[in-house]
């Protein structure tokens, strides 16, 4: 079945035989008497919203057989959004109508398979002195459209308000997307989604709803405490009802189900869908577009990251479903994060970001992979965050779990860039070693490396290919990620978000001869015009070291084009001096200065040790000024003597 979204008008239309009293139902209802002498029809009356209890403005339409066609009632039904059927409880014939004629003629002129809701209304039970309502179950049983049934009498006033008061809850509190009549208990949807808020709700991930969980979702749905007394009584009629609903004063999923499911019987879907649509859930159960998707842009040049809000929330996460309390996150660990997601948004771990050795997701792995995904995939970020609660329990949409960067032209203006996730591009040709540095990064170059079998992909089908860590830049911890970029031959093109990245680093390797030749093409076609700070790397360095077959070996082809010297890159050592190097890169674009003043082993060495040590820090600081006061006006002289 198919549901509408909310109105902001409730249209409320009136059908049934002549005489059962539709005109004077709606007469009762304004005037607040009954009058005798009615008309045939009632004009169209509206009700402010300031005067109806859901502050929902409410029209309410009568229809006349005898002064309109069966095409002007289809069109009215058309446009309502509740149904009446009013009948007459001392006549049958009104009642047998109904289910022969009434609810066929509506179900006909509902657009596609949507259904509207339909109460229906037993007036003039001022007439008699027994209960109708069992006879109608049967008709209710065979049109599921029908939400409830209601004994009334215009003359006497009984139930007239409630009637329309509970026409208007079917429209804005629908009870079919959440309970089945025919079966007496909540949809499998609605439990579902009851399931997601209940874990949600569960700060300590203990299973129970302790009394301080439940007055804080009490408090954020309803905003209103909830009083000792009344939480004493609600766990009371649970536990009386339903066995293992309460488990050391607190409450179960089970229970908390169940209270639900009790709610709903007894006519209060209100409170029922004040709940779910507190944790983003549109009228048919599904989470609205702008709860996942807010309306954040990031604009040319700029990127994404997680805001401190974001990452102490994921932190939270992380604790709370570490139940062996052991620093990481095993299988069952992680499957129980994501059990209210529609999947785990993540695979092959261990080749992305630092693992234990079994390959299960530390702190800092799972930081690292979240990160990685607001970099690439800012919309399913948002999303997954809306799905494990960030909106509920931050009290705030995800656009403050993020932080949008400065333009990167103006971090090449301030040669300092004020990211803290900076993207390195590994470009070679096929077999050259990029693999492997990736591997090293993440602690784990010593396993096979398997052929990837997408190698050149899109720019949102780069997660794959790409490998995320932490490194020191001037004490500070920063994120680094590298991305494999293939290529199989020289002549093929670099797609533009190939090439765009904070640092590239061209690797050849240093065992083949031609090698070297591709990546300097590379640059030249590539990187030699752009400000993207470039470092070569030749890999392979405890084997025999070949003379490559070009122009200009590695050393000259630097000097020439004011790069650093050649990074020898040897996986045995697995040190992160290389990795070091780029992110210094990054972090200080067209900085060369800085650069030639860390490129000697001995001062990297110093450098990656930065972070205990603030003598250090300050040294190297003075240092950085230094260094580049003599390069600029080295730089200076140079030029000058060129002229």
């Amino acid at each position: 079945m198919v549901y509408e979204s909310i109105p902001r008008t409730v249209r409320i239309i009136l059908l049934g035989e002549p005489g059962v009293g539709k005109t004077s139902l709606i007469l009762s209802l304004v005037t607040e008497e009954f009058t005798e002498h009615v008309p045939p029809k009632a004009e169209e009356i509206t009700i402010p919203a300031d005067v109806t209890p859901e502050q929902v403005p409410t029209n309410i339409v009568d229809v006349c057989l005898n002064e309109q066609t069966l095409e002007q009632v289809a069109e009215e039904i058309e446009k309502a959004h509740v149904i009446c059927i009013v009948f007459s409880v001392d006549k049958q014939e009104t009642l047998d109508k109904i289910a022969s004629y009434w609810l066929p003629f509506v179900r006909d002129n509902c657009p596609n398979d949507y259904r509207k809701p339909v109460i229906l209304v037993g007036n003039k039970i001022d007439l008699i002195d027994y209960s109708i309502i069992d006879n109608i179950w049967d008709i209710a049983e065979e049109y599921p459209e029908v939400d409830r049934c209601i004994e009334c009498s215009a003359k006497t006033l009984t139930n007239v308000s409630e009637m329309f008061y509970n026409a208007q809850k079917a429209v804005l509190h629908p009870i079919h997307p959440i309970y089945s009549i025919e079966e007496q208990e909540l949809t499998e949807r609605c439990k579902k989604a009851l399931s997601r808020i209940f874990k949600i709700c569960d700060l300590d991930g203990d299973g129970v709803l302790d009394d301080y969980e439940i007055t804080l979702f009490q408090k954020k749905c309803f905003d209103t405490p909830l009083q000792l007394q009344v939480l004493d009584e609600v766990k009371s009629v649970i536990a009386q009802n339903i066995a293992g609903g309460i488990e050391n004063e607190c409450i179960t999923m089970k229970g908390f189900i169940f209270l639900h499911c009790l709610f709903i019987q007894r006519g209060r879907n209100e409170t029922t869908w004040t709940v779910l649509r507190n944790f983003g859930y549109d009228e048919s159960l599904e989470l609205t577009q702008s709860y996942l998707y807010p309306n954040i842009k990031v604009p040319s040049g700029c990127t994404s990251e997680l805001s401190y809000k974001g990452q102490q929330f994921l932190t939270q996460v992380f604790e709370k479903y570490d139940q062996d309390k052991d620093g990481m996150l095993n299988p069952t660990e992680l499957k129980n994060v994501f059990s209210c997601c529609p999947r785990i948004p993540w695979h092959n771990l261990r080749y992305t970001v630092p693992t234990n050795e079994k390959g299960y997701l530390t702190l800092q792995g799972w930081m690292c992979r979240w990160t990685l995904m607001t970099l690439l995939d800012l919309q399913n970020t948002s999303a997954y965050l809306a799905y494990l609660g960030y909106n509920f329990l931050e009290n705030d949409t995800q656009k403050s779990a993020f932080h949008i960067t400065r333009e990167k032209k103006i971090d090449i203006a301030k040669k300092q860039s004020s990211r803290n996730v900076y993207q390195c591009h590994i470009i070679g040709p096929r077999g050259c070693g990029k693999t492997s540095i990736c591997r090293s990064f993440l602690g784990i170059a010593h396993k096979r490396i398997k052929p990837h079998t997408n190698e050149r992909g899109d720019a949102h089908s780069c997660d794959s290919n790409s490998c995320i860590n932490t490194v020191q830049v001037y004490g500070q911890e920063k994120y680094l990620v590298l991305r494999e970029i293939a290529i199989t031959r020289v002549s093929d093109p670099l797609q533009p978000h190939e090439v765009n990245c904070d640092v590239a680093c061209l690797v050849y390797d240093l065992t083949a001869s031609r090698s070297f030749e591709y990546i300097a093409r590379i640059y030249i076609k590539y990187f030699a015009e752009s400000h993207i700070p470039v470092l070569i790397v030749g890999t392979k360095g405890d084997s025999m070291v070949m003379r490559q077959e070009y122009i200009l070996q590695p050393e000259v082809f630097c000097s020439k084009y004011q790069l650093l010297p050649p990074q020898v890159f040897n996986i045995k050592e697995n040190k992160h001096d290389v990795l070091v190097k780029l992110a210094t890169m990054a972090a200080f674009p067209q900085f060369q200065a800085a650069w030639i003043l860390f490129s000697k082993r001995r001062h990297l060495k110093h450098f990656a040790s930065f972070a205990g040590d603030n003598t250090s820090w300050w040294k190297a600081g003075i240092g950085v000024a230094a260094a580049t006061i003599v390069g600029l006006v080295l730089i200076k002289i140079l030029n000058f003597q060129r002229q």
